[in-house]
């Protein structure tokens, strides 16, 4: 008997599993966008409504400088997998073609402050009067006072605001420095998570009863969760989390260490992990240490663990490191966009994906979706729309033909591009 030396075909690919929901996505900068990103990547339709100018981040860069700056790498990360549809909301007619769309719609997605959608005649109430299996997702700085009414309801907010006063810059950083926030945008990019969760949610729940929910994330009650450590040690101790760097608050060893040419992460807070840790770096007498023995041995003499460690590391390289020590311990080193590029975990699992950039003739690496199903989803990735690229099959489906469209685009209701308008009219 003779086996496969490439081992068993794969299982053919199959739909994803939001085959089938549709999105209207009215969402701007970052965490709104990267909601529906998320959504799209997993077989939703995403419609992209954003004014017939776009939406601000389409010109955020960096781009290659070859005259597409109005479809930066900013845009082209967050918005892959849609479909667009410039509209004037502030137009009646505008609002008469969007409110068509929220009949087939499944959710509407928004990121706006509060008293935009009122304004505009589009709120959740009646949204719900017209469609009333449709699930409404918003994220706020401090959430809608549809589902709790805070002082700061009218207040605008960006990441750094919610990560501010959400208690994640307080313990991040070192002892005798200023509070340091994340190098991401944690603030947008976990409500954009959470998010996700209750409007699935509430796509579930009104497939089964017909009735859709609003679904609400304040960023920062968001950034309150993840930081859900300094709740219970606050409560418990009386006493304020505060900043320690590299370190745990509770385990050792568990941080960051230098060694000959940059840094590398090691944990090792069990007593397995620290009995095989010991005996590989050369110190089988720490594991019957008395400063070193147990877990709580080794948090409260964790300067002497972390000086033993990093002797060790200092003498080695990085690849080094981490040939010692991977597999048998928790390690890794500190990796910067080139190294993740290079790695090949990260080809094999591709989490980095090529998109072209339109109107030149480069291509942009972006980062793909780290949720995998098998079998496998048939869903690939696809870059972000050019402005108005998909009115024109859009509007077609509420019946609106291409001579309609035109006088809608000179209306200032619409937008279209060129290349759009020209594939329609030669279909």
């Amino acid at each position: 008997m003779t086996t496969d030396p490439a081992g068993p075909a794969a299982p053919p690919a199959v739909d994803p599993p939001l085959a089938g929901v549709r999105i209207l996505d009215l969402t701007h900068m970052l965490a709104g966008p990267y909601a529906t990103m998320l959504l799209a990547d997993l077989g939703a339709e995403i419609i992209k409504v954003e004014p017939p100018g776009g939406e601000f981040i389409r010109g955020a860069g960096p781009t290659f400088g070859d005259g597409e700056e109005a479809f930066g790498g900013y845009f082209h990360s967050v918005n892959r997998n849609k479909r667009s549809l410039p509209l004037n909301l502030r137009d009646p007619e505008g609002r008469r073609i969007f409110l068509e769309f929220v009949d087939s719609a499944d959710a509407v997605i928004e990121n706006f402050r509060v008293g935009i959608m009122e304004s505009l005649a589009l709120d959740w109430e009646v949204l719900h009067a017209r469609n009333p299996r449709l699930v409404y997702g918003c994220i706020r700085g401090f959430g809608d006072p549809r589902t709790g009414m805070s002082p700061y309801v009218n207040w605008p907010a960006y990441d750094v605001v919610a990560q501010a006063m959400g208690g994640f810059m307080h313990v991040n950083g070192f002892p005798e420095r200023e509070p340091v926030k994340s190098g991401i945008g944690i603030g947008d990019l976990f409500p954009a998570a959470l998010l996700d969760i209750g409007v699935l949610s509430a796509i579930l729940q009104a497939r089964a009863t017909g009735q859709g929910r609003l679904v609400d994330v304040g960023m920062y009650d968001a950034m309150i969760s993840l930081a859900e450590r300094n709740a219970y040690q606050h409560s418990i101790t009386g006493e304020v989390p505060g900043r320690i760097g590299n370190s745990h608050p509770l385990f050792a060893p568990f941080g960051l260490f230098e060694a000959k040419d940059g840094w590398v992460t090691i944990a090792a807070p069990s007593n397995r992990e620290w009995t095989v840790f010991a005996s590989l770096i050369g110190h089988p007498e720490l594991i019957d240490d008395p400063r070193s023995s147990q877990p709580t041995a080794r948090h409260e003499n964790i300067e002497f663990v972390n000086d033993v460690i990093q002797e060790w590391t200092r003498t080695r390289t990085k690849a080094e490191i981490v040939n010692e020590l991977g597999g048998r311990v928790p390690v890794g080193p500190v990796q910067t966009a080139r190294d993740i590029a290079a790695d090949p975990h990260v080809a094999i699992r591709q989490m980095l994906v090529e998109v072209e950039q339109p109107g030149t003739g480069h291509v942009v690496s972006i980062a793909g979706t780290p949720i995998r199903f098998s079998p496998a989803s048939s869903v690939g990735i696809r870059r972000a729309p050019l402005l108005g690229e998909d009115t024109v099959s859009l509007l077609a489906e509420i019946g609106i033909d291409q001579q309609a469209v035109q006088g809608l685009v000179a209306s200032g209701i619409v937008a279209t591009t060129a290349d759009a308008t020209s594939a329609a009219t030669h279909a």
